[in-house]
């Protein structure tokens, strides 16, 4: 009998080393990704920590939901790619070394925008940029070469530089009963039983084959 895909297995393909799963692959605390989220790249996938995830020094974190498909070349640019921006130079002197490290206070504690959150069931086009502290809803779509510089709601499909909503994939009535429904928390079993529902069937037909609440 057909079992459940494991989850903490690195490549959920053996003739496909190009996709990884990135919560078995992930060693950084200030990453966090959800159960099945995967990166696709044939030229080093397993790099995605440091060719992907860019100036991450913290304390910012970021945090991808399950079920969230990367495409080649996503990058997320994280805090630590700010600069001084009130005098008349943004260079960063400091980082240069010699008598210059004297003022590196001028370029810490510099204002960050928090955390980037990626929800659950989030598709990344080829090469999306997400910049800093952006937070890309559950459910949304963003197009191949995007650079999201701003939140993008729930079940969006957004595109362009700067990324702008371009649809909504339901109703609003509809999304709210997909948030509701939330069927990326639905325990491993169930989810396989109503697979074809999760990914061909109607919000009406989700919702019929929700688990019962539990007591």
């Amino acid at each position: 009998m057909p079992v459940v895909p494991d989850p903490t297995v690195l490549h959920p393909f053996p003739d496909q080393p190009r996709v990884v799963l990135l919560k078995p692959l992930v060693t950084s605390p200030l990453i966090e990704v959800g159960e099945y989220s995967y990166y696709d790249d044939p030229d080093g996938p397993t790099a995605f920590e440091t060719r992907n995830v860019l100036y991450h020094y913290g304390p910012e974190k970021l945090v991808i939901g399950k079920f969230c498909a990367l495409a080649e070349g996503v990058r997320f640019v994280m805090n630590g790619a700010n600069h001084r921006m009130d005098g008349p130079s943004t260079f960063p002197f400091p980082i240069m070394g010699g008598a210059w490290a004297e003022h590196f206070d001028l370029i810490t504690g510099l204002p960050g925008r928090g955390d980037t959150v990626i929800g659950h069931d989030v598709w990344l086009g080829y090469r999306t940029t997400v910049m800093p502290g952006v937070r890309i809803g559950h459910g949304a779509i963003v197009a191949a070469g995007s650079v999201v510089t701003s939140d993008i709601p729930d079940y969006a499909v957004a595109g362009g530089n700067p990324a702008k909503v371009i649809r909504l994939r339901h109703t609003e009535a509809d999304i709210a009963r997909l948030l509701d429904i939330a069927w990326w928390h639905w325990p491993a079993d169930h989810l396989t039983r109503h697979l074809r529902t999760v990914m061909s069937g109607t919000v009406d037909g989700l919702e019929a084959a929700a688990p019962a609440p539990t007591p």
